[in-house]
């Protein structure tokens, strides 16, 4: 279903690996390089109005910029120490739920420290979507559930493709009061660093797509999953342009 989009994954990738090992300043700049790009889509894919070079500015020289709200900031900060936290633990075993827990509590932690890093008991709704979530007393569940199917899954399908999934299947249970699809980008990542591949970033201009191919993959997952093989073969192509 997706052999043109993962023979090209798989011949970049190959490239990728060619040009392997960086050195260490290289290695440092182009996480850097990631921590922003990711902590300002991310973001800005949730509705936080600060500019890619604001997100820079706050992480790097820890300035506040005018006109933006506190919250806008924290989510930068958070984000940002939760990017550390996954690069932190990406040579380790596969995540386990108290590293999801931990990622959920450094996004949130700053805009909600109560409801940071638990799951949630109470009932959320989204509006444009004709879906529901889990009810409160089901997320444990699930979310046992999913951390179950996570080794079958990691062997069955392309790192991408796993990766994907992993993070389609977490914002379906949406398991936080808030904070879901940030943890579910990092998820994302986390498998895909784990697996030697790059950060994907999801552009905010695609933010339109993004949200429809998740939402017909309750019934159909395939757009979605194309979408984020797109997203990650373009992250191929910036990561050989940098490089080279």
């Amino acid at each position: 279903m997706f052999a043109n989009e993962l023979k090209r994954i798989d011949n970049l990738q190959e490239e990728i690996t060619s040009l392997r090992p960086l050195d260490e300043d290289e290695l440092s700049q182009l996480k850097e390089y990631y921590r922003i790009g990711l902590t300002y889509s991310s973001n800005a894919l949730e509705g936080n109005s600060l500019t890619e070079s604001e997100t820079k500015v706050i992480i790097e020289d820890g300035l506040t910029i005018g006109g933006k709200s506190i919250k806008e900031h924290m989510e930068v900060l958070g984000h940002s120490e939760a990017f550390s936290f996954i690069h932190d633990i990406a040579s380790g075993n596969l995540l386990s739920e108290e590293d999801l827990l931990k990622i959920h509590s450094l996004v949130y932690g700053r805009i909600d420290k109560d409801q940071a890093g638990t799951y949630r008991e109470k009932r959320i709704f989204l509006s444009g979507s004709k879906y529901s979530f889990p009810k409160p007393e089901e997320v444990q569940s699930l979310m046992t559930d999913l951390f179950s199917k996570l080794p079958e899954m990691k062997k069955e399908l392309h790192p991408v493709v796993f990766a994907a999934q992993a993070h389609k299947e977490l914002v379906f249970i949406h398991p936080f009061v808030d904070g879901n699809g940030r943890v579910s980008r990092l998820l994302m990542n986390l498998l895909l660093i784990q697996a030697g591949y790059l950060v994907t970033i999801i552009p905010p201009v695609l933010r339109s797509e993004y949200i429809a191919s998740l939402e017909k993959a309750h019934t159909n997952d395939s757009d979605f999953i194309k979408f984020i093989l797109r997203c990650h073969i373009e992250a191929q192509k910036e990561y050989l342009r940098l490089v080279r």
